[in-house]
């Protein structure tokens, strides 16, 4: 505990300098072109060397099917992402609603007080809330 204050500094100013290579490192390894490398070693090293080898002639081969199926497959994630995020609103705003009265569709009709009715008034003459301006 005898250090002076600039000896203190100085190893502080040592440890930050190591500390910023090692970020630098972690930075260099988690880049996306890193990460493929090094997938990709990974898989060249294993006993399906062969496989990944001709698997990669055939897509260098015929790259547009290849584009078409990788688009078809995002396509069809996108899809069931989406119908999974519509499930979920749609259960979301059931379990809100007091009491949902349902449609002859089988969705469920949500009362909004800030919105038209689509129902004519019952003497004919147009209610103020649904006239169109």
């Amino acid at each position: 505990m005898t250090q002076s204050i600039s000896d203190l500094e100085h190893d502080i100013e040592e440890t930050r300098a190591r500390l910023d290579q090692t970020i630098d490192r972690i930075q260099d390894r988690l880049t996306p072109a890193s990460i493929l490398d090094e997938m990709l070693g990974t898989v060249r090293q294993s006993p399906m060397n062969g496989l990944y080898d001709g698997a990669l002639a055939a897509v260098r081969r015929n790259p547009v099917p290849v584009m078409l199926i990788a688009a078809g497959v995002g396509w069809l994630l996108h899809r069931v992402s989406e119908d999974a995020r519509r499930r979920r609103h749609l259960e979301e705003t059931a379990r809100s609603a007091e009491a949902v009265p349902v449609r002859n569709d089988g969705a469920a009709r949500i009362y909004d007080p800030d919105r038209a009715s689509d129902r004519p008034s019952p003497n004919g003459i147009a209610r103020p809330e649904a006239a169109q301006i």
